[in-house]
């Protein structure tokens, strides 16, 4: 499992201070993106390298109203993994265990040049499985 800190802005917010719902597939995303740069892999590099990964499902379940200035962490771990995709569950949870947020996410692996699936680069499938 992999958690990444998260604080909520006023930029997440709606007007009565509680976060939008879809601010929480990016605080999701964040922490997705740091896990990959933890283990040494930048995005950029990828995407030179004609590969991307998309989100090609996303199931959220709003438990709790997040609310400006709280503190959270994001809980991220893979539940599948395959050739071409991973599936994420993902919470976010305060310093109580209060989950507020969670979510199961596809992620699909792509030639950014031709949008079609190609195989998740082997030192990346490595690493994702040894976290599991």
């Amino acid at each position: 499992m992999f958690v990444w800190p998260i604080s909520v802005y006023y930029e997440d917010t709606d007007a009565g201070g509680v976060v939008y719902h879809s601010n929480y597939l990016k605080f999701f995303e964040r922490a997705r993106t740091q896990w990959l740069k933890s283990m040494g892999v930048r995005q950029a590099e990828l995407l030179s390298e004609d590969i991307a990964f998309v989100v090609k499902h996303a199931e959220l379940d709003f438990r709790k109203a997040a609310k400006f200035e709280q503190d959270f962490v994001v809980e991220s771990k893979v539940i599948e993994l395959k050739k071409v995709s991973l599936v994420f569950h993902q919470r976010l949870v305060d310093h109580q265990g209060d989950c507020y947020c969670e979510a199961t996410v596809v992620v699909a692996c792509i030639s950014l040049s031709r949008m079609r699936p190609r195989a998740i680069p082997l030192n990346i499938v490595q690493e994702f499985d040894s976290a599991r």
